[in-house]
């Protein structure tokens, strides 16, 4: 069910994603209200009744985004049941999903509907992904998806346990996986986009596979994403 995190803001678990060779994740949603009483859905679970129930009880859906071309594995659900809300697409979903029609291409822009309570930035030059960071005003959150990610002690075992431990993704905090580091072909393009990023005053910082960061985001993120500036 959505947890307060801030004003404004929600949270919300899912249940783990299975990804390939039998690896599961953790899952989490995030829910905005905007300026208008509108929500803003991100990176939606799996929708049951309860969750929609709860949902509804916070606004009407306006907003449906998927944030990199990774997560869109319950978009179709979400989109059914709230049809007149406004789905936005990540770099390289519309090609990956054409059965689903989206209403808007996510990049380096608000969209004016989001009543200036939200800002976004296109993370180029990955060849996993493109991943749009966003960052919620009134809850001073930033938001991650897959670029950031922590996985509590014993989620995997065995040589799962293993891998995981060298990507990186079970450190005592969360951090920038190794194989995306290592995917970022283009850091020039990278280091401009996280140039966006460290100039948001963020307090918090949220992601979909890890520990939400509830103090000195900005501090946070500046550690995350050390390795990626240039060395003097």
């Amino acid at each position: 069910m959505p947890t307060p995190f801030g004003p404004e803001i929600w949270i919300a678990e899912g249940a783990p994603v299975v990804a390939a060779a039998g690896f599961h994740y953790p899952t989490r949603m995030t829910i905005l209200r905007l300026p208008d009483g509108g929500l803003f859905v991100w990176s939606p679970v799996d929708l049951n009744g309860d969750l929609r129930t709860a949902v509804e009880a916070l606004g009407p859906v306006r907003h449906i985004v998927a944030p990199n071309a990774l997560h869109h594995l319950h978009l179709a659900a979400w989109i059914e049941a709230f049809p007149s809300a406004k789905v936005h697409a990540a770099p390289g979903l519309r090609v990956k999903r054409p059965d689903i029609a989206f209403d808007a291409d996510l990049g380096d822009a608000p969209d004016p509907a989001w009543g200036g309570a939200v800002d976004l930035v296109a993370m180029r030059g990955n060849r996993i992904t493109t991943e749009v960071v966003f960052f919620h005003g009134p809850s001073r959150t930033a938001i991650f998806t897959d670029l950031i990610q922590q996985l509590p002690p014993g989620w995997f075992s065995g040589w799962r346990a293993v891998i995981a431990r060298l990507d990186l993704m079970m450190e005592a905090e969360p951090m920038v996986p190794r194989k995306f580091r290592l995917a970022f072909t283009d850091r020039r393009a990278a280091r401009v986009a996280l140039d966006h990023i460290l100039a948001w005053p963020a307090e918090r910082v949220l992601m979909a596979h890890g520990t939400p960061v509830t103090q000195d985001g900005q501090a946070f993120l500046a550690r995350a994403f050390r390795w990626l500036k240039p060395r003097d």
